[in-house]
């Protein structure tokens, strides 16, 4: 049986407060959360819950390393700010890097792979 972490157990409180009946994903890996929805007003609703929720875990979401991303249609057209709870907004982004994996504001999913395979062969490298 793998061993769960802390961090899963405080962030399954989280994910439980979120409304089923919204449109959105939720991927946990480690520390690392990524959120997915298909609208900017339920993502600003899911990163609300999620604050309030980690606030009474005396936990925070660091601003500074979030980033919100748009795919789709319509990836060029401003949306408007996703605030954190004091104000803050979150940034907007062209790429971001999650997992080793480059993810690209495009019209459809789009990632880069180039980085991941740099690291591929370059460990590859030392045995052989």
């Amino acid at each position: 049986m793998a061993p769960i972490s802390l961090f899963a157990v405080y962030i399954d409180d989280v994910v439980s407060r979120l409304s089923l009946s919204q449109r959105y994903f939720i991927i946990l890996y480690a520390d690392d959360i990524l959120m997915i929805s298909l609208s900017v007003s339920v993502l600003q609703n899911i990163v609300s819950i999620c604050e309030r929720e980690l606030n009474l875990l005396d936990m925070q979401v660091n601003v500074r390393k979030s980033c919100c991303m748009r795919i789709g249609q319509r990836y060029s057209v401003k949306c408007a700010d996703i605030l954190s709870g004091d104000g803050t907004p979150i940034m907007w982004v062209d790429s971001i890097r999650y997992l080793g994996i480059v993810i690209v504001r495009f019209s459809k999913f789009k990632c880069l792979l180039d980085n991941a395979k740099r690291s591929f062969f370059f460990i590859c490298k030392r045995f052989i």
